[in-house]
Formats: structure tokens, C-alpha cells, sequence
């Protein structure tokens, strides 16, 4: 028996899930390695451009949401999308979305209304995940192993033993755990090695996908700039992002169903068609980032003390941009579960709660993707023929293509749904009722206090989010001081469970929401209780929110 760790949890692969995860369990005091093939700082693909505003309120939680708001696209830069015949033609419609600069403050836009203290972030993943690992290295308690894979583990009663092998030295080593995160992408071997399989649709879209240099094109370019282009045409659909805002973008041709291989097409040819340039117009191809868009979900997410968190547990066509924001709510979930265990303060059968909560989550989410992705599908299909003809008839065209597109499309780039809606319905340390959870859709949701919701966001009066003032385990919210709650508090302390008490009552911005006088937030800021008095049996309760056998 082998009670010597050399870290509490090991974190398999240095991407922005794992990142996440990691400095979340430095948050909580939780000792941590992370194991990367890639060299230090190597940057990563071109891939996910949006951070969602729920994973930039844990980044906030998480003291690393200001570097990320000045990172990525100039600061003036339109976050805008706009559909045209080309990017370089025709305007149809226009999603308005502000600039980084004007982010918190503007208004009048269909997502700078919500009921969150950090909006949306549009940033590239090749300026997102240098911050966030300088971020995580930075924090005690965290070790980063560059150029290590992964080989092999043991699971027993007590921990895991991992063995590494130095990718430039071939030197093995042996880490002995006590849990081990696989964070590491799609084709995961940790998934692989406890027997997870990946079950759903493996096709759903071919992308060629290609990162370019062009420096000219942005003098090409008609109209007010933006973050997202997509072209509409009868030549060939597509989709161009801007990275740096200058000179670099990346171009999604989107193959149709009887285009099977990403060099089924011409990919240059393609190119031009979706940038709306001709035959002389130079460019640099800075690297091939060819995609298949699926609906694949695992199993399972955990074998005794192995988890699965982002790629590693689910795939899916990347609209909405859930795939990475997906998988950093899967890490804070498992941080905090991660972190209570270690700690000491909750039992193991906590733990169980990760794959309770998680996995029907991301089901639900896989659905709503999939489902977006074949309307937009069947959308490149239906390009009129005429929508570049300079006649009244083609601007007809144009206008019912923009209306049809805008509709269609803010739900996905405006996601308030996918970001606040969703809720943990049958997790064994959330209090159940009878009354039914909201529904929600990609684009919109009812806040509320149901356990299991995410606790309804407001700025306090003395200028601070509520959400800066919930603790690392668990918070009561009081709205009436008059209900004595010092027995709670105490039965709390016995168990060692964190727990802290906000009072709230003379707070003049409250939602109407909060329709309870006592609620119970957790440090994700998702409801685990609510009531107008206390539970009458406080050792039982505490024991449940600890996950104790009662």
C-alpha cells in the first residue's frame, strides 16, 4: 500500500481545459501536475476564437479574466458578424457585437444586455492559451512537465501510478497520485485506457480549414470591419475569422456531403471564392487546420479516480463555440469536487457528482450544436441562384437570404441560452424538487433559483459582482436577516466544510428571481438549495453536501 504522493491530481495535457483545471485546484490548495507532449509555450492550433461569458465568469473567479480582455483582436476592432456574398462583397446582414474596448459598456446590442459580469470574449486560442499558462505556472502548487506523454497507469484503493516517458530523453518515470484529469483532446489515451468509447455521429461536416497571411485584404474589405465574414454564394460557401485584425485569418470551406476528402476540392480556388478575390490576389498559407465536425459523447466520464474532462469525453461541430467553453465547464465542475475531496472536508462519493452533473449537460449541448449545424447545412444548399444579380429580383434574393441568415444565426453568436440555461438536474449533492427547471434554447433562458440553476447574477451596491463574493465551497445568500442561521454555520464548521454567510438584504438590485429568503450557491455559482427556513435535520444536510452516506 502506497499512501507517498507526489501530487494530489495529475492533469494529462496543458490546453486551455487542462490549464483551467489546474488553477483551479491551485485555488483550492490542491498540489498539481501537468503533463504536455508539446514544448513549453509551443503554441497550439488555430482553433477555438470565443471565450463564452460563462467560462469568463470563472475566469474571473479565477483572477486571470483582465490579461485575457487585453489580449487578442485591437482593442477597437468590431467583434461583429457579417454575412456577404463574399467577404469581399455584398453585405446581407450584420450581427452587431462590440469591440473589447466597449465591451462591458455598450448597449442596445443582442447580447450587451445579459446579467453577467464578464460578456463574451473574442479572442483566438493562439493569444488565449499563453495567458492562461502563464497564469497556471504561476500559481503554487502547480508543476508543468513539458515534452512527457503519458505511456501507462494503475489504478488501486488509494491512488493512481502514472508512468511517463520523456519524449526527447526516452527516460520513463513512475508519479504516484491520488487522481488523475485526462484533458488530453480527442484522441485521448487516458480515455482509451479506462475503457471509454466515444459513441454518436463521427460526420457531420468536413471543413477545410486553412490559416493565412494576407495583409492586403483588409483594404479590400467594404463597410465597417468584423470579427466573423461569411460568404454566401453559389461558387462556394465559407467562413473567415479575423485573427490579429491586420493581416492573419482563417478560412472555413465548408465541403458539401458528396465531397468526401478534405482534397476533394481545390483548396486556393476555394479560397478566392470565399474571399471574393481573383486570380492575382496573394496570399500565404501559415498552416492546414482541416476539421471533421461530429456529435460524439463518451460513455463515460470516470473510472475510479480517472476523469475525462473537454475533448477527451465529447466532440461536436464547434458552433457556438462550445467545444473549448464545454470543456472549461467540465473543469471548474471537477475542480471543485476535486479540491473538496483532497481537502478533507467532503467523502469520495462527491466525486460521483461529476459525471451526474456533466455528462446530460453536454448531451444536451451536442444536441443543440448538431441540430445548428444541419440548419446551416441546408442553408449552403439553398444559396439562391440569382443573389449577386444587380437587379431588383437579386436584391430580393439578398434580402430574404440576410432576414433568414441574421435570425438563424444571432442564437448561436448571442448564445444567452447555452451560456446561463443550462442546469444540473439529478446530481446526488443538489437538493431536488418538484417544480420543473426552466427550458432554455441556444439563445435565450429564465433565471432562477431552482437548485441545480446557475444563482442569478447582480451587482451589488457597493459596485462588486455577487459573484466576487461566494466562497471556495459553499455559500448561503440571506435576503431576510431575520432568519437565525448559526446552527448551520456551526454543524458547517464541525464538518469542516467551508461555508459562508452573505448577507443580502438591503441589496437594491436583486432579481426578482430570488423568491427564497435562504439560498445555497456552491463556488461555481450553481443553486444546490433553497427554502424559507432551514432544514430541520442540519447533520443530515451537511452530511449530503458533503457527499457522506447518510
Amino acid at each position: 500500500m502506497n499512501l507517498k504522493f507526489d501530487s494530489d491530481v495529475l492533469v494529462v495535457g496543458a490546453g486551455p481545459v487542462g490549464l483551467t483545471l489546474a488553477m483551479d485546484l491551485a485555488r483550492n490548495g490542491v498540489k498539481v501536475h501537468i503533463v504536455e507532449v508539446r514544448k513549453f509555450a509551443e503554441p497550439p492550433n488555430v482553433k477555438c476564437n470565443h471565450v463564452s461569458a460563462r467560462s469568463m465568469e470563472n475566469f474571473r473567479r479565477l483572477g486571470v479574466a483582465p490579461s485575457l480582455r487585453e489580449a487578442g483582436l485591437p482593442e477597437d476592432y468590431p467583434n461583429d458578424v457579417v454575412f456577404r456574398t463574399a467577404m469581399t462583397g455584398t453585405e446581407l446582414t450584420r450581427i452587431p457585437i462590440p469591440c473589447r474596448k466597449n465591451r462591458y459598456t455598450e448597449r442596445g446590442g443582442p447580447d450587451t444586455e445579459w446579467d453577467t459580469p464578464e460578456p463574451p470574449h473574442r479572442i483566438n486560442q493562439i493569444y488565449l492559451e499563453p495567458l492562461l499558462l502563464k497564469h497556471a505556472v504561476a500559481q503554487d502548487g502547480v508543476t508543468l512537465i513539458n515534452r512527457t506523454q503519458v505511456t501507462d497507469f494503475v489504478q488501486d484503493e488509494h491512488g493512481v501510478s502514472v508512468t511517463l516517458l520523456n519524449l526527447d530523453t526516452h527516460v520513463s518515470q513512475v508519479l504516484r497520485v491520488q487522481y488523475v484529469a485526462g484533458c488530453d483532446g480527442g484522441s485521448s489515451f487516458v480515455r482509451k485506457k479506462i475503457g471509454a468509447k466515444l459513441e454518436g455521429t463521427d460526420v457531420i461536416q468536413r471543413v477545410q480549414s486553412t490559416h493565412i497571411r494576407a495583409p492586403q485584404l483588409a483594404d479590400l474589405l467594404p463597410g465597417k470591419p468584423a470579427w466573423c465574414y461569411y460568404s454566401v454564394n453559389t461558387r462556394r460557401c465559407g467562413t473567415v475569422f479575423a485573427i490579429d485584425g491586420r493581416s492573419t485569418w482563417l478560412v472555413h470551406n465548408h465541403l458539401h456531403p458528396d465531397e468526401p476528402e478534405f482534397d476533394s476540392v481545390d483548396r486556393d480556388q476555394s479560397i478566392r471564392n470565399i474571399l471574393g478575390v481573383d486570380d492575382h490576389f496573394e496570399y500565404e498559407i501559415i498552416t492546414k487546420e482541416d476539421w471533421v465536425g461530429k456529435r460524439l459523447l463518451s460513455n463515460h466520464f470516470r473510472d475510479r479516480r480517472v476523469f475525462l474532462a473537454g475533448d477527451a469525453a465529447h466532440l461536436w461541430v464547434p458552433y457556438a463555440g462550445y467545444g473549448m467553453n464545454a470543456g472549461i465547464a467540465d473543469a471548474t465542475n471537477l475542480a471543485w469536487l476535486l479540491g473538496a475531496v483532497v481537502n478533507g472536508w467532503a467523502h469520495a462519493n462527491i466525486l460521483d457528482a461529476y459525471e451526474a452533473e456533466r455528462h446530460p449537460i453536454t448531451e444536451q449541448v451536442s444536441h443543440f450544436v448538431m441540430n445548428h449545424a444541419q440548419k446551416m447545412i441546408k442553408a449552403r444548399r439553398a444559396v439562391p441562384h440569382n443573389i449577386e444579380d444587380p437587379d431588383a429580383e437579386g436584391a430580393a434574393a439578398r434580402e430574404l437570404v440576410g432576414a433568414e441568415a441574421y435570425d438563424l444565426n444571432v442564437q448561436q453568436f448571442c448564445c444567452e441560452g447555452l451560456n446561463f440555461g443550462y442546469f444540473y438536474e439529478k446530481s446526488p449533492i443538489i437538493s431536488q424538487e418538484a417544480e420543473p427547471a426552466p427550458a432554455y434554447t441556444m439563445g435565450s433562458f429564465t433565471p432562477s433559483t431552482l437548485p441545480g440553476c446557475r444563482a442569478p447574477h447582480f451587482w451589488r451596491d457597493n459596485g462588486t459582482s455577487l459573484y466576487d463574493s461566494l466562497g471556495t465551497g459553499y455559500s448561503l445568500l440571506r435576503f431576510d436577516s431575520k432568519i437565525e442561521v448559526n446552527e448551520l454555520l456551526k454543524h458547517a464548521e464541525l464538518a469542516n466544510m467551508p461555508l459562508q454567510l452573505i448577507d443580502l438584504e438591503q441589496e437594491t438590485h436583486k432579481p426578482s428571481a430570488y423568491a427564497h429568503p435562504l439560498v445555497l450557491c456552491r463556488t461555481d455559482q450553481h443553486v444546490v438549495w433553497r427554502g424559507h427556513e432551514l432544514p430541520h435535520a442540519l447533520p443530515a444536510f451537511i452530511a449530503f453536501l458533503c457527499g457522506k452516506p447518510v
